[in-house]
């Protein structure tokens, strides 16, 4: 049991290291003297006070236990320090008789009311009100007022999942993501990005690797005793009660926050961080420019840059994503890739890797352990993952990309490999219903709009994890392809059914072969047919494809429209003006299943993923800076690849190694079709909301509905795509 027990008093300010670690030759200050001369500019060096501001300081009401260890900088006003006490080396910058300004607090330069223990304090900074602060680095220019507790310890690790000296490995602190057993754990660090997170918590299998990434983490980071906490410049605390063992960046904001340990904010004066009130954050990391408010209780946490976390939200255990924002709700043991959106008070997240791209509606429950003997169930959901209004999803279950769950508490688990489906449970009929691409038939106004809305909601200035934006990329084509071929097994599956014929329901490529036949037929002979999905939930009853024909071939058009706008952006940007030297470039490789790999937001292909873990097994790559290296070398090819890959999707669509000129010439007038229907599709998905009647029910008039939401005409993104639309179709006429 902790007791409180009472020590010498030099014990106050002094031994904040002990004597075993302090190297020889050294004092108990050697790793403050190299931190200090990285945060705060003094010009002429500390100085000793005069005996006559000794007298003014004294006379102020400051004591300290002794004058020779407060070091000052000239200039220096002894006037504006009063109320205080010192203990042990403090030093401080300029004091000038200014005021600081931050939006509407004004305080005066100088420390009043204030027990300070051993801190080096900056130029012209504002400390009013701080009752107890120890072990710290104040920047330049910083506003410190009303602090209730403000400390550091020597083992502390500012988020950092490493140990100091003589630790024992239980203390080591770990992020459990994606699964609530801590099978998946990994170790935080300031630097972290999501394709990190993944490759750790994904390759738990690779022993050798998880060895390797905890070494290289515990390598990255000092494992001595005795570092200070650190304020960066201009940055401004006020009305907070605990900080303790915090590494605050240059510019940041914290208002009103109830406790922050162990814990790393990273800030700038272009990325301002911002922590507001009443919020709990403890042993975690913050990106830049992030943004967390009211009441939020985040512990063993990483969020990235340009992220927000606000309105009472829970964040535990999990990794959220650059440019996410999520609000009031429960967030536990998830890996959260970029771009993620979760607003409402009664949304639950659990143990789940949701690929970015995503929104969570409120009343959605997303994992229950109470279908498992433990709590080890899992999510995993691909990158636009958009569950509806109060719907209920049970582990462990799996997700394409641009999934759509409609409002239901489904009953079992379920396996959706069809991306930008609509998923329904119909509860009258007894039924799991999907309709494959959904999105590309029904709501085009929102896909097409997904890829211009995410890239402009990047306002991140440091770019370290990079993100894939377009809806159509490697990664959901080849889910594409996949599910085409999944249609023709169902379709042909459904055919035997029906007219008694029989194909072995193992013969995959005999079932293809008819499907397809079907699929590429008359329309009128699918839509007779009652198509089921095989093994796409965990029950009894029928799982229904709806409008197999129309999605099969709405794939087709998704992977032709993918294949010549990239194969165009090649064209444009090598020149190419020779069809062949088209195929003798981009049609030298091979296409192959599951080749492509969402690494936290950057796509690339596995083979490069298998040969970044081979090179950190085999100790080509030492450290986080190398690894993050090499995904930037992958990241300038990717251009170069993902066009590649387009153009083997059309040889792919035309069943060829290299289709010929008039193939492609056809293929472009098609996606000219394409890009009109897109655009028209647009229009129509967005025209709804004007023609609904119940959307007029609230208005009186024509001229107040316009009045509110505007001429469909001047909607932004619809004027846009028509004018991309335009602009594609003249480049597509030029090669045609």
């Amino acid at each position: 049991m902790d007791r409180v027990s009472i020590i010498p008093f030099e014990k106050l300010n002094h031994d904040f290291i002990e004597g075993e670690d302090i190297p020889k030759g050294k004092d108990e200050y050697y790793l403050r003297e190299m931190q200090i001369r990285k945060a705060v500019k003094i010009k002429n060096g500390w100085r000793h006070l005069t005996a006559k501001e000794i007298v003014t300081l004294v006379k102020n009401n400051n004591i300290s236990d002794n004058w020779d260890n407060f070091l000052v900088c000239n200039p220096f006003d002894p006037s504006l320090i009063y109320g205080n006490t010192f203990h042990g080396l403090v030093r401080i910058g300029a004091v000038t008789h200014n005021v600081l300004q931050y939006h509407d607090l004004r305080l005066p330069i100088g420390i009043t009311n204030c027990n300070i223990v051993n801190c080096d304090i900056g130029n012209n900074v504002a400390l009013h009100e701080v009752h107890y602060l120890a072990n710290y680095i104040i920047g330049d220019q910083c506003m410190l007022f009303n602090i209730q507790e403000m400390t550091t310890t020597n083992h502390a690790k500012f988020g950092n999942g490493i140990l100091k000296k003589r630790e024992e490995e239980d203390v080591r602190v770990r992020i459990e993501l994606m699964n609530e057993s801590g099978a998946r754990s990994i170790l935080p660090f300031d630097g972290i990005i999501t394709a990190d997170a993944y490759m750790w918590a994904k390759y738990i299998d690779d022993n050798t690797l998880q060895e390797r990434l905890q070494s290289i983490t515990q390598n990255t980071f000092d494992e001595r005793r005795g570092f200070y906490g650190t304020i960066g410049e201009s940055c401004v605390i006020k009305n907070s009660l605990i900080i303790k063992d915090a590494k605050i960046g240059a510019h940041c904001y914290l208002k009103g926050v109830s406790k922050i340990k162990n814990i790393t904010i990273n800030s700038s004066e272009k990325e301002p961080s911002q922590i507001g009130e009443g919020c709990i954050l403890v042993n975690g990391i913050v990106g830049f420019g992030c943004h967390i408010f009211y009441s939020v209780t985040a512990i063993r946490f990483v969020i990235g840059n340009n992220s927000n976390l606000k309105y009472g939200a829970r964040l535990i255990n999990s990794f959220m994503g650059d440019n996410s924002t999520i609000s009031c709700c429960e967030v536990l043991n998830n890996l959260i890739f970029p771009s993620h959106e979760q607003h409402h008070n009664n949304s639950f997240l659990i143990s789940s890797i949701v690929m970015g791209q995503s929104n969570i509606a409120a009343g959605a429950t997303l994992g229950s352990n109470h279908n498992s003997r433990t709590a080890d169930g899992e999510i995993q959901a691909g990158r636009g993952f958009w569950p509806g209004l109060c719907t209920s999803v049970k582990h462990n279950s799996r997700f394409a990309s641009y999934t759509l769950l409609a409002k239901a508490d489904y009953p079992a688990e379920l396996d959706i490999q069809l991306p930008f489906s609509l998923v329904s449970n119909n509860s009258r009929s007894n039924e799991l219903e999907v309709m494959p691409a959904y999105w590309w038939m029904y709501n085009m106004f929102a896909l097409a709009r997904n890829t211009d809305k995410y890239r402009k909601r990047d306002k991140r200035l440091t770019k370290v994890q990079h993100i894939e934006f377009d809806t159509y990329a490697p990664d959901t084509m080849e889910e594409v392809i996949l599910g085409r071929k999944l249609l023709e097994i169902f379709t042909a599956k459904a055919w035997c059914r029906t007219h008694q014929c029989e194909i072995d329901p193992n013969d995959t490529a005999k079932l293809r072969e008819t499907g397809k036949k079907l699929l590429n037929g008359n329309p009128e002979e699918v839509r007779k047919l009652e198509v089921f999905g095989d093994r796409m939930e965990k029950s009894g009853r029928n799982c229904r494809i709806l409008k197999p024909y129309e999605a099969y071939h709405a794939y087709g058009d998704m992977l032709v429209y993918y294949g010549v706008t990239n194969v165009l952006r090649y064209i444009e940007e090598h020149q190419i003006t020779r069809f062949k030297d088209l195929a003798k470039e981009l049609g030298k490789h091979h296409r192959r299943q599951k080749v492509w790999i969402n690494m936290g937001g950057q796509v690339m292909m596995e083979k490069d993923l298998d040969r970044i873990r081979a090179d950190i097994n085999a100790g080509v790559l030492n450290s986080w800076k190398e690894i993050h290296k090499r995904y930037d070398e992958i990241w300038k090819r990717y251009p170069t690849d993902k066009q590649s890959h387009a153009y083997l999707s059309l040889c792919y669509l035309l069943e060829t190694d290299n289709f010929t000129e008039a193939q492609w010439k056809e293929m472009i007038r098609k996606t000219m079709r394409i890009q009109q229907y897109i655009c028209d599709q647009v229009y129509a998905s967005r025209n709804k909301d004007y023609t609904n009647p119940f959307r007029h029910s609230t208005t009186r008039n024509e001229a107040e509905f316009l009045s509110l939401y505007g001429q469909i005409d001047d909607i932004g993104f619809v004027r846009q795509t028509k004018e991309e639309t335009e602009e594609v179709v003249k480049r597509l006429e030029k090669l045609v």
